[in-house]
């Protein structure tokens, strides 16, 4: 039989996260900080208008780039939180999540050869989305002595004619890493002088604990060349919702609605509508769930402090990102025997790239008492190594 497959495809390997969220979910007693999703229930007030959507009948398509009075609200909460101002009309469009405003940005803006800047530990979809969309991705290790931020240095040694996108995944999953105003800067100089486009995620903006969260198209002459990816699923607690939305210059969303016309036709409908709700009146939810976040994240950096587990301190997002090389373990053998040993499910670093070799990323969007009953098994797990190093030594 002729091979049904395409070879791109079947080269493109699955997401690392998933496997240990599976292991851990086959076993008793054992505890997941695996998965980056938040353990809040979506805020009642979004809930019941997406509830008060279907008895009211708003069962139908909206128009493919997505609801008028939800892309409004988008415009005037960007105008707010960034400092940026967007049509409405032509400058926005709503999508399944993020993820997808990730996939149809990329199949918009690249043809054949061209290469994607992508700073690595990273979120496992930019890499694979680049491929299908025929570009070449150009991975750049970030460094933990740089607290995995970007720098103009980095890009300098990839840049090449052929480098169109450069993808600025701050807040950072995994490593919890943030990209303030001061560190943006020369990067903007660099991505106008050398004729660069931007993909900026910022699905973790409202997860910020070092002050308010910076957007690369808010600086001059960035806006044109950049498409910001955000959505609802991460600060308002809607994963399940599954909507995102993503903006940038109209010809560039022009052509992102014509691939989401034909392969989504439009987001989920209610969804939309408990989105608008979200919008308007659930800052107040928002800034009790960062709270929380930030509460948890505190706790864990002093723990790994007081068990001299090297750590440098998250400002963004719900991870943390703790080195283990003092163990000479992977990332991977580490993270199995811990699993197996303890009963706790944590995502090697090499998820998200090989130079997360080393690192482990833990979600602190779990409840303070699972916290601590995992860091407890971490910290008596540790032990146990240490101690077969001193051994052995």
């Amino acid at each position: 039989m002729r091979n049904p497959l395409s070879e791109k495809i079947v080269n493109i390997a699955p997401s690392g996260i998933r496997r240990f969220f599976d292991l851990v979910s086959e076993m008793d007693d054992a505890i997941s900080l695996g998965v980056g999703e938040p353990d809040f229930d979506t805020p009642w007030k979004i809930r019941e208008e997406g509830i008060y959507s279907l008895e009211k009948g708003r069962t139908f398509y909206t128009s493919n780039a997505g609801l008028k009075e939800l892309k409004q609200e988008i415009s005037r909460y960007l105008s707010r939180k960034i400092n940026v101002e967007y049509d409405f009309k032509d400058e926005i469009i709503v999508t399944v999540g993020g993820s997808e405003g990730i996939d149809i940005a990329l199949r918009a803006m690249l043809d054949k050869g061209d290469e994607v800047l992508i700073p690595q530990p990273s979120y496992v979809s930019y890499l694979p989305c680049t491929v299908l969309a025929d570009g070449v991705p150009v991975i750049i290790p970030l460094q933990r002595k740089n607290e995995f931020k970007l720098t103009v240095e980095e890009l300098e040694e990839v840049v090449t004619e052929k480098t169109k996108i450069l993808v600025l995944p701050f807040p950072n999953n995994p490593t919890g890493s943030i990209m303030t105003k001061k560190d943006l800067e020369p990067i903007a100089k660099f991505v106008v002088e050398h004729d660069l486009f931007v993909l900026s995620d910022e699905i973790y903006s409202e997860l910020s604990y070092q002050g308010d969260h910076v957007s690369i198209a808010s600086f001059p002459g960035m806006k044109e060349r950049t498409i910001v990816i955000n959505g609802f699923s991460k600060g308002f607690a809607m994963t399940g919702w599954r909507l995102g939305y993503a903006c940038g210059p109209k010809n560039i969303i022009e052509q992102m609605v014509k691939i989401h016309q034909y392969a989504i036709m439009c987001a989920p409908t209610n969804s939309q509508y408990a989105a608008v709700e979200a919008l308007k009146n659930c800052e107040d939810e928002v800034e009790k769930m960062r709270t929380a976040y930030n509460q948890r994240r505190r706790f864990l950096v002093n723990e790994f402090k007081r068990m001299k587990l090297d750590c440098f301190e998250p400002y963004g997002a719900f991870y943390i990102f703790p080195s283990i090389k003092e163990f000479g373990m992977t990332s991977e053998e580490f993270a199995m025997k811990f699993l197996e040993e303890e009963k706790v499910a944590v995502v090697p670093g090499t998820a998200f790239g090989e130079c997360g070799e080393g690192f482990l990323r833990i979600s602190y969007a779990y409840s303070l008492e699972d916290l601590k009953e995992a860091i407890g098994r971490l910290e008596k797990f540790i032990n146990r190594l240490r101690e077969r190093t001193e051994i052995n030594a």
